[in-house]
């Protein structure tokens, strides 16, 4: 895998771009992601490997609780039928994440180009559906899942290594579903000492929540020591909460 720093630059056509190919393994996850690489590729192009310069990262001390989902939070909290879950339906989190409509490749702006773009799910290609969760069994994909009565209605996927976590994609069954698991992981964070998630590319509704951009090498420095200290517990625990409250 080539160093982030070969990354085409932004005045040309596909910035971020570090390389493509075929092989997408557990093996090319790995060392992608310890040095800031992502997949990002739809069905009709090789594996496409990217790291965007500015990074959008959300420092968890930064993250933004709006006065309407604070009450949404805080009554979730409180009812003994809502749930946080950490990995207990990987495969059905990340298969509800690919219907929701594609994201921009890198590089292009948050409105989608053409009718490709807007199908939904082009990005999590069954593929990559396959790998990640494949990664799940070797322990570097993890799920935060939002339960109410038994039932799943939202949450996302992330990879992680050590405290280092890389967050990859949410969907929500109900209202704030979505927000709520979004939530868990940023309070998991907190108390776990974990700074930081990463975000990959800027959004509204990231920067809405406090996720902001910082250059490559601040990020890639970053992770490079958050990856080698020791990871975390993945189980999310109820007084976990306090650390949003407070």
């Amino acid at each position: 895998m080539p160093e982030p720093e070969s990354a085409w630059d932004q005045s040309s056509r596909a910035p971020g771009l570090v390389a493509a190919g075929e092989d997408l393994s557990t093996k090319r996850l790995r060392e992608a992601y310890v040095k800031g690489i992502f997949p990002w590729y739809s069905e009709s192009q090789p594996v496409l490997w990217w790291s965007t310069d500015p990074r959008m990262v959300l420092m968890v001390d930064h993250f933004k609780i709006h006065h309407s989902f604070k009450k949404t939070l805080t009554a979730f909290i409180k009812n003994p039928s809502c749930e946080i879950r950490i990995d207990s339906d990987f495969a059905r989190v990340i298969q509800n994440c690919a219907l929701r409509p594609a994201k921009p490749k890198a590089g292009e702006d948050q409105t989608p180009k053409d009718e490709h773009t807007q199908s939904p799910g082009t990005w999590i290609l069954p593929q990559m559906q396959d790998v990640y969760c494949a990664a799940h069994l070797e322990g570097f994909t993890h799920s935060v899942e939002t339960w109410i009565g038994g039932v799943l209605v939202g949450g996302l996927y992330c990879v992680s290594f050590g405290k280092a976590v890389f967050g990859e994609s949410m969907f929500s069954l109900q209202k704030d579903a979505s927000k709520i698991a979004l939530a868990a992981l940023v309070a998991f964070c907190r108390a776990n000492k974990i700074v930081m998630i990463d975000c990959q590319q800027n959004t509204d509704h990231l920067a809405s929540l406090g996720a902001k951009e910082i250059p490559r090498t601040r990020f890639i420095e970053s992770i490079k020591i958050s990856q080698t200290e020791q990871a975390p517990d993945w189980q999310f625990k109820r007084d976990y909460w306090q650390t949003l409250l407070e």
